[in-house]
């Protein structure tokens, strides 16, 4: 039997520990109450009303109310009732309907791209089968190394201080800037073709000294290096770049390789991705995996690995395969200058520069490969405080490039109306907007409501299976940690109020829409600490992820 309570027990309740102490009948009037939740019969909830709500009226009574006063507070229990059946109650549930509707879009999305990824995996049609690109030989000794095109190599960074870590039974300092500078110079590439540029846009002067001194040590080893810097820090990463591409010497360049400060490549990496490169002339990009030395530093590290590998595994897979279009991820990869120029170059109009040029690259006509058995060491961030500041320019970035870009892929004439399905569809509206949005107002708005307002009804498969197959479906990019799955959900929920937030400043164009922190790197090396040192910094990292969910969850 289904029984309906009066409003006024609610109040009643927080009243009646002021009143027992004046009214027994209080205690029996709660025991009652306590009767009607378990599904006692309905005389309990008419019993209820009539003994508490003597007991309100008498308690009214003896505070004295002033006749306004209590005026006033009927009316607004007026306007709130008036307000709920007629707006409330009504926009929440097409916001539930909204939301079935896209729970239903994402579910649709990753199934679709878990499939073509799958699909290519079993058919075995990796990149080297469908693209030609044999390494490049030196036929005529007389000829040199000639044969190989010039590759510049840009290292852009900011303030990359020196940590101290473990390396063996000594500790040593590690810096990563030389990390960086080393991997970039020990490629296997003939040194009169290739140039590394460190761009270093470094506020602290010691550091600019250190990063000059490193580059200089390298140069006397041979290596063709630059070390260039500017005024300010005018258009931060794009702004790097593009000063960088400004220098005389560039313009022999044939192919551009950029890596971060803290991506460590192989000495193989411009053998394996510039063959693409040079017999695949519509090739504009060559994008290669990252993998992550600091993965199992902690908590937070593996769940960020989740995300990121799902990412690289299907996502990229995906647009690889089915369209030749990927967002470039910003470093690790290989351009052609060529379609650098042709795009218009680096801009500084959004703080997801390297998804602006993909875009812009991607409606002129150019192909995109992503290669993911090249894998090219990098670090995730560590704390809580650099991992929101990255997360905040990946949200906040593409709102804002779609905003801009929107009516430029719509007109491109260059692109195939499936590719420009995808790039708007796919690439922006499933992937970054609707899912962002859904998580977040579905799970931090609208259930929680659903449990205060019980008009407000959810169907169980949206609360549970759809959100049970996405999240399956999440896990397939890194299976190995597939015991984290429920704390996964659970980071993933808080973070969606931080992507939500920054969605919506890209998308309004709000004060923090260029606001860039460069990520704080670590130079994680291959560490062996003390035991009781690295027992303690573990429970304290997971303790402080579960201490700012509960945080984020009590706002």
């Amino acid at each position: 039997m289904e029984l309906v309570i009066d409003p006024h027990i609610c109040l009643v309740r927080l009243h009646a520990c002021l009143i027992s102490y004046k009214y027994p009948t209080t205690t029996t009037a709660i025991s009652s109450f306590q009767g009607i939740s378990h599904g006692r019969d309905a005389r309990h909830a008419l019993r209820f009303r009539v003994v508490v709500g003597d007991a309100f009226l008498r308690a009214c009574d003896e505070l004295s109310l002033p006749p306004a006063v209590a005026t006033a507070v009927e009316q607004l229990l007026h306007v709130w009732r008036h307000a709920r059946t007629a707006l409330l109650v009504p926009f929440l549930r097409g916001l539930v309907v909204a939301c079935m509707v896209m729970s239903v879009i994402v579910l649709t999305e990753k199934l679709f791209l878990g499939t073509v990824s799958s699909v290519m995996k079993v058919l075995r049609r990796r990149p080297a089968r469908l693209y030609k690109c044999d390494p490049i030989e030196q036929d005529d000794e007389e000829v040199g190394s000639t044969a190989f095109p010039m590759v510049l190599v840009q290292i852009p960074m900011y303030n990359e201080k020196e940590q101290d870590g473990f390396q063996g039974d000594s500790m040593m300092w590690t810096q990563v800037y030389q990390l960086s500078i080393g991997a970039a110079c020990r490629v296997t590439w003939p040194a009169d073709r290739l140039i590394v540029q460190v761009l270093d846009d470094s506020t602290d002067d010691l550091i600019k000294e250190l990063v000059q001194s490193e580059c200089s040590k390298w140069a006397a080893r041979g290596i063709n290096i630059k070390y260039e810097t500017r005024k300010d820090r005018t258009g931060y990463k794009a702004g790097n770049l593009t000063e960088g591409m400004k220098h005389d010497y560039v313009q022999a360049c044939e192919f551009v390789a950029i890596f971060d400060a803290d991506f460590q490549p192989s000495p193989d990496f411009l053998v394996k991705t510039v063959p693409f490169l040079v017999h695949n002339p519509k090739l504009a990009l060559v994008q290669t995996r990252w993998i992550f030395v600091n993965a199992k530093e902690c908590m937070l590290t593996r769940l960020q690995e989740m995300s990121m590998d799902y990412h690289f595994k299907v996502e990229q897979e995906a647009g690889s395969s089915l369209c030749k279009f990927f967002g470039y991820n910003g470093t690790a990869g290989v351009w052609r200058t060529k379609a650098i120029v042709e795009s218009g170059g680096w801009l500084d109009r959004t703080t997801a520069e390297d998804m602006d040029l993909a875009l812009r690259a991607g409606i002129l006509g150019w192909e995109f490969v992503y290669v993911g058995s090249i894998k090219v060491k990098s670090e995730l961030p560590s704390t809580l405080k650099a991992y929101r500041s990255q997360q905040h320019r990946w949200s906040c970035g593409p709102a804002l490039l779609f905003k801009k870009m929107f009516w430029d892929i719509l007109t491109a004439q260059e692109v195939t109306f499936w590719k420009k399905v995808y790039m708007i569809y796919n690439f922006f509206i499933a992937r970054r907007i609707v899912s962002t949005f859904c998580s977040f107002t579905f799970f931090s708005v609208l259930v929680p409501l659903s449990i205060m307002l019980p008009e407000i009804k959810i169907p169980s498969w949206e609360v549970m299976y759809i959100p049970m197959a996405i999240t399956l479906l999440n896990s397939v990019g890194n299976p190995r940690n597939i015991h984290l799955i429920i704390l996964w959900v659970l980071f993933e929920n808080v973070m969606a109020l931080h992507r939500f937030k920054a969605m919506l400043i890209g998308v309004f164009e709000a004060g923090r829409v260029n606001e860039w922190i460069v990520t704080q790197k670590l130079g994680n090396v291959q560490k062996r600490k003390p035991t009781l040192h690295a027992a303690k910094k573990f429970l304290f990292k997971e303790s402080s992820i579960f201490q700012s969910y509960c945080l984020a969850c009590s706002f």
